[in-house]
């Protein structure tokens, strides 16, 4: 019979971790698919998050209720039903989610509310179903009370395992090769898998009168202080504040990975991989020795104060050692530096391993072991009944769901605007005094808890401001300006006495003063429209291409998305800063021009659910590296251009890759290609190739008072040498598209 048993464990374990991988991919997909309804800003990713979590929690409750009528095979069968569900769900979800409500109905996304409640309904379905796995495989393989804390554990622990590695896989294999609609499929055939199995499992399955006795149990056994010693209701509050001070912990880690990685397109999946991976290796561990736990309170309680004060304690040290201690040098330097690692664009064992896999070790290893760890401790306090577990393990997940749902979106619509990921960090390690109080109350004082208050206060306090932690992470010593809210981490570094860069999550994007590539972008469409009156500018940077774009008479209105809240705000610092070099009077133009707005946004979702129709359309330039650049790079968003031009209006772009031009030639008839600044001006009306008018233009007093005349003379030779290509590009190659941004992904 055991040997029964494990083998019905060891099929258990498979059919969830496959289900893991599936939601994972699920919920990358879907969150990157249902961005483009409402843009990639802070309130609408933190509305989809929220919406996701919900739906989870909301089916692990259902889930649990539901267990409590079933038996065990009855559970397995539920199961599997659950999984061909979902599997069904994903494999449509593409259409679902891409063709219907956005390609179809994007006008009921508007406003922000009823969008909420969209995104509500639709994610509400596969997610109550993924919530109710959990419960029901729970119900269905667990035998007696004395082993349910280890095969509860051992069963997250696989599912956590599996969703570690769905998110390996999603950025770097499925996305890459096969494009979000191919990611879902293979999603839905694990899904499948995961049903499969469970006609294995009820074959092995025992009944419930032929179960094990506690007696053939081999794990050493000791008593635990059982539910009447802590009630379930402490444990639902305490598993929820867990769960808040888990994810909360989570979004500033992944901010401060993003600035210390310089992230791309890859850094989120590694990241959230290593993340799993340190929570399901906890939960293994956790698994092992549970039974010889004998006050799980207690154990779960230093377990929530120990990596609170962990993940204080490592960011004070690293804001307290110098540049050159060990292991700190190679970073300060990296950080210092003009280049990013381009992971997935390129690689390098070493550098790699640096960022991706010692940094995150250091930063959130121990504390992820330790979010593991508690969860099989809190099975041990709870579980003393078969028939009941599904049901106790449905409560606590929705409980800590509802924790982590509240959590993201204090963090991310509250705490990051007040006070910033310093702030935040200093507000979850001060709120381990809370796990801290329960102890003293439960274990007295002559227990670890008050050294760890002590302990967590000291911490809390030793934090370092927010300008030193951005100013450590950017290797610039105190005089570059930085800024945080929300939107992200900003930043201007000195690259010399008269130079300074623009860095966004630690990517450099421009350089003040004016004059370069992105000026250049913004004036050449402004000299070849022949009355650009209306215009619109995708990204702020450095404000030049803004600037540079409204250098005609006519232009009467520029209108510049940024999805970066704190860059408008640095530029005025800068503007003050450096109010009397002369060099800087272009910036302090275009802060004062009333014709140039800046609106944080999403350039692309405002022009969606826009009706204004400009003259130009700027997309400023963009590295195909960075997370969301396929979605200015496809041929979806160039349509969506192309639908909000004027008459005879164009677009300019920049062209970083090969299939950047395939793709902008797909959908715009007419263009004229600058090639020595490698950009392309596209319409959907004829372009009179008119050098001598163009040339004209530039060399008008006004352009000169404007740009200055060294900057309105060097624009001359690339509109003396732009050129209108023959034939378009062979349609045989694969374009970047919504579903698949293939450069985005470095696809090959």
């Amino acid at each position: 019979m055991r040997s029964r048993e494990t083998a019905a464990l060891a099929a258990a374990g498979v059919a969830f971790f496959a289900s893991g991988v599936a939601a994972l991919v699920y919920q990358v997909t879907w969150q990157r698919i249902l961005a483009l309804h409402t843009g990639i800003g802070i309130y609408s990713i933190a509305v989809i998050v929220a919406s996701f979590m919900l739906g989870l929690g909301l089916g692990s409750h259902a889930g649990g209720a539901l267990s409590l009528r079933l038996g065990r095979r009855g559970a397995l069968a539920a199961f599997a039903l659950v999984e061909v569900g979902i599997a069904t769900w994903g494999a449509l979800s593409c259409t679902l989610y891409y063709d219907w409500l956005y390609g179809a109905a994007i006008e009921w996304y508007t406003p922000l509310w009823r969008a909420a409640l969209l995104h509500l309904a639709s994610l509400a379905p596969p997610t109550l179903l993924m919530g109710m796995s959990l419960p029901l495989l729970v119900r269905g393989m667990v035998l007696d009370a004395e082993t349910a804390s280890r095969r509860i554990g051992l069963l997250y622990a696989v599912n956590v395992l599996g969703a570690a590695t769905g998110a390996a896989l999603t950025p770097w294999v499925l996305l890459r090769f096969l494009g979000f609609e191919g990611a879902t499929l293979v999603a839905a055939a694990a899904n499948g898998l995961a049903a499969l199995t469970v006609p294995v499992l009820i074959r092995l399955a025992a009944p419930r009168s032929q179960a094990p006795a506690a007696a053939t149990v081999t794990t050493p056994v000791v008593a635990a202080a059982g539910p009447a010693g802590a009630p379930f209701r402490l444990w639902l509050a305490l598993y929820a504040a867990s769960g808040g001070c888990a994810l909360s912990l989570e979004i500033v880690w992944f901010r401060l990975m993003d600035v210390a990685v310089r992230s791309t397109p890859f850094t989120f999946g590694s990241l959230l991989c290593f993340y799993l991976l340190g929570c399901g290796l906890g939960t293994l561990a956790g698994s092992a020795v549970v039974a010889r736990v004998r006050r799980p309170l207690r154990a779960f309680l230093l377990a929530q104060c120990l990596l609170l004060l962990y993940s204080g304690a490592v960011v004070v040290a690293a804001s307290l050692a110098p540049d050159g201690a060990p292991g700190l040098r190679w970073l300060t330097d990296y950080w210092a530096g003009p280049t990013a690692f381009g992971l997935g664009a390129a690689f390098d064992w070493d550098t790699f391993f640096r960022l991706y896999v010692a940094l995150p070790a250091v930063l959130f290893g121990p504390p992820t072991l330790l979010m593991g760890f508690s969860f099989p401790v809190l099975q041990r306090a709870v579980q003393d009944d078969p028939a009941t577990s599904g049901r106790k393990v449905g409560m606590l997940q929705a409980a800590n769901i509802l924790g982590c749902t509240l959590g993201s979106l204090l963090v991310g619509l509250v705490l990051f605007d007040a006070f910033g990921s310093s702030g935040t960090l200093r507000l979850l390690v001060g709120a381990g005094l809370a796990f801290a109080a329960v102890g003293v109350a439960t274990s007295g004082w002559r227990s670890p808890f008050p050294a760890l208050a002590a302990a967590l206060l000291a911490t809390a306090w030793a934090l370092p401001g927010q300008d030193a932690l951005w100013q450590r992470l950017h290797g610039r010593g105190a005089a570059s300006l930085v800024d945080e809210d929300a939107t992200g981490v900003a930043a201007l570094v000195p690259e010399g006495p008269e130079r300074w860069g623009v860095v966004v999550s630690g990517r450099r994007h421009s350089w003040i003063p004016f004059g370069g590539i992105h000026t250049r972008l913004g004036a050449l469409p402004a000299l070849v429209h022949p009355a650009p009156r209306e215009v619109a500018i995708i990204g702020l940077g450095s404000g030049d291409t803004a600037w540079a774009s409204g250098l005609r008479r006519e232009t009467e209105r520029v209108d510049v998305f940024e999805i970066s809240g704190p860059q408008p705000r640095l530029l005025e610092r800068l503007a003050g800063v450096t109010a009397h070099q002369p060099q800087f009077e272009p910036l302090r133009a275009l802060l004062a021009d009333p014709r140039i707005r800046v609106r944080v946004a999403d350039g692309r979702n405002a022009l969606l659910t826009g009706e204004r129709r400009y003259d130009v359309i700027q997309a400023d330039a963009l590295t195909p590296d960075m997370a969301f650049s396929g979605n200015l790079y496809s041929r979806e968003f160039f349509e969506l251009v192309r639908s909000r031009l004027k008459p005879g209006g164009m677009m300019c772009t920049w062209l970083p890759t090969l299939r950047v031009y395939r793709t902008f030639r797909s959908v715009f008839p007419h263009v004229v290609r600058i090639d020595g600044l490698g950009a392309v001006v596209g319409s959907d009306q004829p372009i009179p190739l008119d050098h001598e008018a163009w040339i004209a233009r530039a060399r008008t007093d006004e352009v000169r008072a404007y740009l200055g005349p060294a900057l309105a003379e060097s624009l001359v030779p690339f509109l003396s040498k732009a050129s209108a290509p023959v034939k378009p590009p062979a349609r045989e190659h694969a374009l970047n598209e919504d579903l698949f941004p293939r450069d985005e992904f470095a696809t090959p």
